[in-house]
C-alpha cells in the first residue's frame, strides 16, 4: 500500500539526496547495489549479535536507497530495464537476508518458541513469493498493482518489531512476526486472485521448448 501512497511525500527528502549523489557522479545501479550490500551486512552482523536497536535504526536508513536510486533515475530521464531488474534482485536478497537473521537470532539468542520460528520462516519465504506473483503476473501481461503487505510495510513493521525489541519492550518481536506472517499470506493469496480475475487468465500458453506438444521451432500449438 504505501508503495504506491507514500512517493510523493517521501519525495520532499529524497529527491535533494538523489541530487547530490548525482553531483558526486554516482549512477542509480552503483547506489541500488551499495544500499544493498551495506543493509544486507547491517542484518547479519548485528541482529545476531543481539544489537536489536541499532541494526534497526541503519537497516531503515540504509533501506531508503530503494527510493533513492528509484528517483536518481526518475531524474537522468528514466530508468533502464536492466537498473529495475537490478533494483528486484537487490530487494529480494536484502528482505531475505533481514528476516534470515531475525530468524538466526530468534532461534539461537531468543530461545523463541518453535511456533513463532515458523511464523518467521513464513514471512521469509512469503516475502519473496509476494514479488514472485507480481512479477510473474506482469510478464504474463497482468497488471497487479497494491497489496496489504509490500515491501515498505513489511521492512517497517519488521524493523520497528526489531527495534523496540531492542529497547526492551516484551514480545514486540513476537507481534511483529506474526502480524507479518498473517499479512505477507493474505497478501500472496490477495494477488493471485487478482491474477485469477485478469480477462485473460485462462487463456492457454506455449508448452515449454522440447515437449511433445511444442514444435521444433518452440511455438506452441494452440
Amino acid at each position: 500500500m504505501l508503495s504506491t501512497r507514500g512517493r510523493r511525500h517521501a519525495s520532499v527528502v529524497v529527491e535533494p539526496v538523489a541530487r547530490g549523489l548525482l553531483r558526486l557522479g554516482l549512477t542509480p545501479n552503483v547506489v541500488t547495489v551499495i544500499g544493498a550490500v551495506i543493509t544486507c551486512a547491517i542484518a547479519v552482523l548485528l541482529i545476531p549479535q543481539g544489537h536489536l536497536f541499532t541494526a534497526a535504526v541503519a537497516s531503515g536508513l540504509f533501506a531508503a536507497f530503494d527510493l533513492v536510486d528509484g528517483t536518481m533515475a526518475r531524474l537522468r530521464g528514466g530508468g533502464t530495464r536492466f537498473g529495475a531488474t537490478l533494483d528486484a534482485t537487490c530487494d529480494r536478497i536484502t528482505d531475505g537476508a533481514l528476516f534470515a537473521a531475525i530468524t538466526w537470532w530468534l532461534i539461537f539468542s531468543y530461545d523463541a518458541y518453535p511456533a513463532l520460528v515458523v511464523a518467521s520462516f513464513v514471512v521469509l519465504i512469503a516475502s519473496q513469493v509476494t514479488s514472485y506473483v507480481k512479477a510473474r503476473g506482469e510478464a504474463s501481461g497482468f497488471t497487479i498493482l497494491g497489496g496489504l503487505v509490500e515491501r515498505p510495510e513489511r521492512l517497517i513493521v519488521g524493523l520497528v518489531g526489531v527495534g523496540l525489541q531492542g529497547l526492551g519492550v516484551p514480545y514486540a518481536i513476537d507481534v511483529a512476526l506474526w502480524a507479518l506472517a498473517a499479512g505477507s499470506v493474505y497478501t500472496v493469496v490477495q494477488r493471485l486472485l487478482t491474477a485469477s480475475r485478469n480477462p485473460e487468465a485462462l487463456e492457454r500458453i506455449a508448452p515449454p521448448p522440447g515437449t511433445r506438444d511444442a514444435d521444433p521451432q518452440g511455438a506452441a500449438s494452440r
